[in-house]
């Protein structure tokens, strides 16, 4: 799993996908990047540590780089997963997260009815309500994955 040590929401992040690994019986190899020059080198120790695939952490650091981060999970012939659509939109294997549109949409009512004379203090707490997986069989291909079709059929999209 890629993390930036420098957010302190990587820990929760990671306690989770350390649970859920746990259970499944698998072991997570924590990678770090703080910067974009990290970039190379957690992923080479990915690879030299023989990891089945690479998890990369919502993080803006890394969606300000994804195309970066794909391309070099492509060169390592790394499998990866991705917190939002918009790394397999640019070539990630999978991603599986809420839609970033959707936050900005609701962003936006928020703005609206603070803008309106509401107090920011009276609004609730909302937690985004849609996840989407999307999957990218162009890169499975290359990758030379074969997806389940129960899986396919689970994903909101699929690109070709």
């Amino acid at each position: 799993m890629l993390v930036n040590p420098s957010d302190a929401a990587h820990e929760l992040e990671t306690k989770y996908v350390e649970d859920a690994m746990r259970v499944t019986g698998q072991q997570m190899v924590l990678l770090e990047a703080s910067a974009e020059s990290d970039f190379e080198p957690a992923l080479v120790s990915a690879v030299q540590q023989r990891a089945d695939a690479l998890l990369v952490s919502a993080n803006p650091l890394f969606t300000s780089q994804r195309a970066q981060l794909v391309a070099l999970a492509a060169r390592h012939a790394m499998p990866a997963g991705y917190p939002w659509r918009e790394y397999a939109d640019v070539g990630g294997l999978m991603s599986y997260g809420p839609s970033i549109a959707g936050a900005y949409h609701l962003i936006g009512r928020y703005a609206s009815r603070i803008l309106n004379g509401e107090k920011p203090a009276d609004l609730p707490v909302q937690a985004p309500t849609k996840y989407e997986l999307v999957i990218n069989l162009k890169t499975a291909k290359a990758l030379g994955l074969e997806v389940p079709p129960t899986l396919l059929a689970r994903a909101d999209e699929v690109i070709e």
